[in-house]
């Protein structure tokens, strides 16, 4: 009975000594991500020594994101000698866009700035594209889609079908319409199609303004339809075709940067919110016997990834269109 009970005893010891240096261990961790971040993050940390030129990327849906606007802020106070803006994007929301633009023009004032189109600068992606006094995009990139969309699903048919009915109760006729229960009311279309023009009519504006477009120039390019950068160019949507070697020599010839200054990335994201990040927290913590906390972490860094999908209010985006 003592070999047992003394055999208890030192389990016991060695569960305590394990969980001990598991607890350091993620402590350690913890502490060695959060170091690193600090130095990574975008404006802090360690900074690139002697002048360097900002490359910064707007890429994939936009919305509004007060991280980014901060992360432009920091940039604007920091010691790069301009900022060169690559932009592949197909728009996003009008309010997250307006957000952007107004951010990057902020930069604009600070830093000498280009943007350069890699792929696509269309709807709130040229929005943003309008911050920069000069827009450089290739041959073959795709560029305008002015206009405003406001879409939602009508399931009347199919609940019909299956002999669903939705019924509510609402405070006034236009409260939360459309519903995509019901079928529109002309009342109903009538205030969406109101608070669409309006937008659209903002965009047109911040066009023919940045652009410096007459009426007739602007009724041409504002129909909604995208251009490549080669048919751009003569409609003044950007100003030449290059890239950012392009864009070196331009703030060379116009702002005398020169063009053998170091291009360094600037991220507008912090590292921590990174879902690469959280993969690889989640492995280590699965090697650390944490499976469970493991699981946790992925589950809540693919609910993120989810949630970012999600666009409320007017959208300002391009898509193919698909055959009916």
């Amino acid at each position: 009975m003592s070999f047992d009970a003394d055999a208890i005893v030192d389990r016991r010891r060695m569960r305590r000594k394990l969980s001990f240096w598991r607890a350091g261990a993620i402590l350690t961790a913890l502490v060695a991500v959060i170091g690193s971040a600090i130095v990574l993050a975008p404006g802090r940390g360690l900074l690139p020594s002697g002048d360097y030129i900002a490359r910064i990327k707007i890429q994939g849906l936009i919305r509004g994101n007060q991280e980014r606007v901060e992360a432009l802020e920091r940039l604007g106070k920091s010691r790069a000698k301009a900022v060169i803006v690559h932009v592949d994007s197909p728009g996003g929301t009008t309010a997250g866009a307006e957000q952007l633009f107004e951010s990057l023009r902020l930069l604009q004032a600070q830093k000498p700035m280009v943007v350069v189109v890699d792929g696509l600068a269309a709807s709130g992606a040229y929005i943003a594209a309008l911050s920069a006094d000069h827009i450089i995009a290739q041959d073959t990139s795709l560029i305008g889609s002015i206009g405003v969309l406001f879409q939602y699903p009508n399931f009347t048919d199919v609940l019909k079908t299956i002999g669903i009915k939705v019924e509510e109760v609402k405070s006034s006729p236009l409260k939360a319409a459309p519903s995509g229960f019901e079928p529109t009311s002309p009342e109903a279309r009538a205030a969406i199609e109101a608070i669409v023009l309006d937008s659209y009519e903002w965009f047109r504006g911040l066009v023919k303004d940045r652009r410096n477009l007459d009426d007739a120039q602007l009724n041409q390019i504002a129909d909604g339809r995208v251009f490549t950068g080669r048919q751009a160019v003569p409609l003044r949507l950007v100003d030449e075709l290059g890239n950012e070697k392009t864009a070196l020599a331009w703030l060379e010839k116009e702002k005398k940067v020169a063009a053998s200054t170091p291009v360094r990335n600037y991220s507008l994201q912090p590292r921590l919110r990174e879902f690469s990040f959280l993969h690889v927290a989640a492995f280590g913590f699965e090697a650390m016997g944490l499976s469970a906390f493991a699981t946790r972490l992925e589950t809540w860094g693919a609910s993120q990834a989810i949630e970012r999908l999600n666009l409320d209010g007017l959208l300002a985006l391009w898509h193919p269109p698909t055959a009916n």
